[in-house]
């Protein structure tokens, strides 16, 4: 190996026992770092050690020298500070598309910016609620990663989209269609994936973990005009969360006190509309119909009610009966 790339193995491997091997409280000496790269089958000689601190704070590494009977080398401050680690660690955790699996290898690679002696301390259990199920299927990581091209290169996408079947299993939706739209974003929301794409005529949402098979089309996307008016945060507000139900125009009988609550909801788009009484509005809202919107209206009690369509109403009112009759006879807690 030629003399130049040896200095280059042996700088980045210096690197390396600062990195892994030092922290404020456990710094290293130069005779431990020759040892250390001697099990490395690199030789050195004292004085290139310090070459090679001083090019590595030339390089902005913040190497500092602790003097003293126990003094040494360490770095101070890696790539990421181990608080930022941490940050990083819990959203792994907490991410309910990311199989468990996979989240152990994501912090086995985080643990490669801190040095092992803080290693016990990146692994942290995040406690997340019971409904939030890690992910098995691995496959998700490559239909995000196709996404994320297909919108970089502006191309048009065909999938196929799953749903639970009563065994707990995802099953292709209508008999494996293919889905043709044109994605134009990824939205991270109550730690899933969405997808926001255009497709007859308007844009819709797609939960990621639920799309497979993603092949890219030579078409060019469509939907720029109605992605040029289109709102991420009052998108998510309107659409509940993505809960997965069909959307729908409903117009909301709102009582006047809770003109705050409506529009901490659905944001200061939608218009409100006075009712001839004073004491009530309408407003005219697109939500994804599902138990969870249901649960929302009925926590205020019948100050918000559900005014049209007629379909809507009577959708409430059988999935209201339906928790009622399951949950009649239940014990207090």
């Amino acid at each position: 190996m030629p003399r130049k790339e040896k200095q280059k193995l042996k700088l980045m491997a210096v690197l390396d026992i600062l990195r892994r091997q030092t922290d404020e409280k456990h710094p290293v000496g130069v005779p431990e770092i020759l040892q250390l790269l001697q099990e490395r089958n690199i030789s050195a000689e004292r004085k290139s050690i310090y070459d090679d601190v001083d090019t590595l704070r030339e390089m902005g590494y913040d190497v500092q020298l602790r003097r003293g009977r126990r003094g040494g080398y360490y770095l101070a401050e890696g790539e990421f500070q181990l608080a930022e680690l941490k940050l990083l660690v819990d959203a792994v955790q907490a991410s309910k598309f990311i199989t468990k699996a996979k989240s152990r290898e994501l912090i086995k690679k985080l643990e490669r910016f801190t040095s092992r002696y803080q290693e016990d301390e990146l692994q942290r259990q995040v406690l997340v609620s019971g409904r939030y199920n890690k992910a098995s299927d691995e496959r998700i990581y490559y239909s995000v990663d196709a996404l994320h091209r297909a919108i970089f290169e502006k191309r048009q996408i065909t999938f196929t989209y799953r749903e639970w079947n009563m065994e707990k299993r995802l099953v292709a939706r209508h008999n494996g269609k293919l889905y043709c739209v044109s994605p134009w974003a990824l939205v991270w929301e109550n730690g899933n994936y969405y997808l926001i794409a255009y497709s007859e005529g308007r844009l819709k949402n797609y939960r990621v973990d639920k799309i497979a098979h993603v092949e890219l089309l030579d078409a060019d996307r469509e939907g720029a005009e109605a992605y040029a008016q289109f709102d991420v945060n009052q998108y998510v507000q309107q659409m509940f969360d993505m809960f997965g139900g069909e959307e729908e125009n409903v117009t909301l009988l709102c009582d006047k006190k809770l003109v705050g609550a409506i529009i901490d909801r659905f944001g200061t788009g939608p218009i409100l509309i006075p009712c001839e009484d004073g004491e009530h509005f309408r407003v005219h809202v697109q939500v994804q119909v599902s138990p969870r919107f249901f649960g929302w209206v009925a926590g205020f009690d019948g100050g918000v009610q559900i005014a049209a369509p007629a379909s809507v109403r009577r959708k409430m009112a059988a999935c209201m009966h339906k928790n009622a009759a399951t949950n009649e006879g239940e014990p207090t807690p």
